[in-house]
């Protein structure tokens, strides 16, 4: 079986829709891609119960070809972001909870859940990351089914790739060697709300913010992503009908404020090497000299 000592670096990400990707971590693949490592993206469905959230992108052409309009944003943020190749798992949105949505027979949460799997096995084995970043299962108070089943589908996925027994047809068996789940952490929160309170912006955090629990004690590793703070704006921005460009969440604090507050992005490593205990710098740690010492 190959394993991850013997391929070009490569890290993939598992997100539920478009937009997802340049939310979630898009610095930390600018600065992987630019270092030269492979960079995949891998959206499980086409984002077509998204909610049109730009006025200026409410148009009847547009929302009669959602999904095609959200299929070329995302090829437009992967490229700003850097990803070197995007994947789709071919599911359905399947909307928020509780909606018609959930119901439909396309849909992701309703898919069977062994297939989605295999899905993902055949795409693992494709492009043999050693690195995955993708959802946890405690997802706070944000519980798109969606999203939820993106964590329900990727260890088992990991565990079937690596298993040379298990349909060959899906490509040579592959171990990958590490999974991370993305994280806000309270850090950048607080430091996004303080900025916006100094410049004499109303802040979007409310007490509500403050209240969730504090997990940054979970946080296992810190990416230093100066220099590509601003590639998650241009990520953001290429997904037109989801991002309004006048919304103070995302674009409320001027751009060289906003770079110099929390230039990291954070995660916690759910599956691989025992933490050490103190934050890595680097989701390849351990990988990178493994390599170099088998080459």
């Amino acid at each position: 079986m190959s394993d991850a000592t013997t391929e070009q670096l490569c890290i993939l990400t598992v997100h539920a829709h478009p937009d997802d990707e340049a939310s979630k971590g898009a610095g930390t693949i600018a600065r992987y891609n630019a270092e030269g490592i492979r960079t995949v993206l891998v959206c499980c469905t086409g984002g077509e119960e998204g909610d049109i959230l730009n006025p200026a992108m409410d148009r009847p052409e547009v929302i009669e070809n959602l999904q095609a309009v959200r299929r070329a944003e995302l090829d437009a943020a992967a490229e700003a972001i850097g990803y070197d190749q995007v994947h789709m798992l071919g599911y359905r949105d399947s909307g928020m909870p509780e909606s018609d949505a959930n119901f439909h027979e396309d849909c992701f949460a309703a898919a069977e859940l062994d297939e989605a799997v295999d899905r993902l096995v055949r795409l693992l084995r494709l492009e043999r990351p050693q690195v995955i970043v993708t959802y946890p299962e405690d997802q706070g108070s944000y519980q798109h089914p969606d999203h939820l089943r993106v964590y329900d589908i990727t260890h088992p996925a990991v565990d079937r790739a690596a298993n040379a027994e298990y349909r060959p047809e899906l490509g040579e068996p592959w171990a990958v060697t590490k999974i991370y789940y993305s994280s806000w952490s309270r850090a950048r929160i607080r430091a996004r709300h303080d900025a916006f309170l100094e410049h004499g912006i109303e802040s979007p955090y409310d007490e509500g913010w403050f209240e969730r629990p504090d997990s940054d004690h979970k946080i296992t590793s810190r990416v230093n992503i100066e220099g590509f703070m601003h590639v998650r704006r241009e990520g953001l921005l290429a997904h037109a009908t989801q991002i309004d460009p006048e919304s103070t969440f995302w674009f409320g604090l001027p751009h060289h404020v906003e770079d110099r507050l929390h230039p990291w992005d954070d995660y916690r490593l759910a599956r691989g090497p025992e933490w050490a205990g103190a934050p890595e710098d680097d989701l390849f740690a351990g990988i990178r000299e493994r390599i170099g010492a088998s080459g």
